[in-house]
């Protein structure tokens, strides 16, 4: 394991600072740089995770952790140190102050900035059509609700508004707690689209016993499109469109828990949009 981390650690002068991380797109390890500064060393072991290093890079920690180095697959970045957890925080009575400094920190990513979008050393950013191309397979192959999720992606993908570079996969665990620094977002994709999908995620999470609990999706469906000014109904529709792609993802790897809980966010979010037609 610590070859992978030995040529960056020489190359910045950093000096290990805690037990390396895995994570399956990434290697992580917690460092020192020269000046005292905690660090984060991170290594990426597949592409989607490389270009998302060039997006974070972009955001230079506006609302984003901050890159201090860059190098191939390596990103040294700014630590989270501080003891606040937004999915502890939605475990614990705290839902909707969580949705709310979610819908914060989303705003402030997708905010235009100078010199327009990112080009990213030639890499393009993934329209997000191309991101849901597992979908309507899977939808052919299940049918049941995915096949109102795949319908509802087709909709939305071809009438996309606010198009951002987005963060992709926006949940708890990707907005960590920097203290002085505040709230900021850690593991970005590489894609971009209507903003709106970057909140659907979010009702999918922490964890299924928090996602399905009785009255919490139409709740933060309220909580979220008031704090992040999105129409209700869409929102609805980008809950399934993003849940049905979550479950036809889980479904490819035979993840078939984790597939059963995205689908019935789908069916809950297919419900709300029934009783509000």
């Amino acid at each position: 394991m610590s070859e992978i981390f030995s040529k960056y650690l020489a190359l910045w002068r950093l000096v290990p600072d805690g037990h390396p991380i895995i994570t399956p797109g990434s290697r992580l390890l917690p460092v020192r740089m020269v000046d005292g500064t905690p660090a984060m060393l991170k290594i990426a072991v597949d592409a989607e995770v490389k270009f998302g290093g060039l997006l974070m890079k972009w955001w230079d920690g506006q609302r984003a952790a901050r890159v201090f180095a860059h190098e191939d697959d390596a990103l040294l970045m700014e630590r989270a140190e501080g003891l606040g957890s937004l999915v502890n925080m939605a475990r614990s009575g705290r839902d909707d102050e969580a949705s709310s400094l979610i819908c914060q920190v989303v705003a402030e990513l997708h905010a235009p900035r100078p010199g327009g979008r990112p080009h990213l050393n030639n890499v393009d950013l993934v329209p997000l059509a191309q991101w849901f191309r597992e979908l309507e397979p899977a939808a052919a192959t299940h049918g049941g609700i995915l096949t109102e999720c795949s319908a509802a992606a087709h909709k939305l993908l071809a009438s996309q508004q606010d198009i951002v570079p987005l963060h992709g996969d926006i949940h708890h665990g990707n907005i960590l707690d920097f203290g002085p620094r505040g709230w900021l977002a850690i593991d970005p994709k590489h894609v971009i689209g209507e903003r709106g999908f970057d909140y659907a995620n979010l009702f999918c999470n922490p964890d299924a016993a928090v996602a399905l609990a009785p009255g919490r999706l139409a709740r933060q469906v309220d909580v979220v499109a008031e704090a992040a000014g999105l129409e209700r109904q869409r929102l609805l529709q980008w809950i399934m469109a993003y849940a049905g792609l979550s479950a036809a993802w889980f479904l490819e790897d035979g993840e078939w828990e984790q597939a059963k809980a995205a689908l019935a966010v789908a069916e809950l979010a297919a419900s709300e949009l029934r009783q509000h037609h």
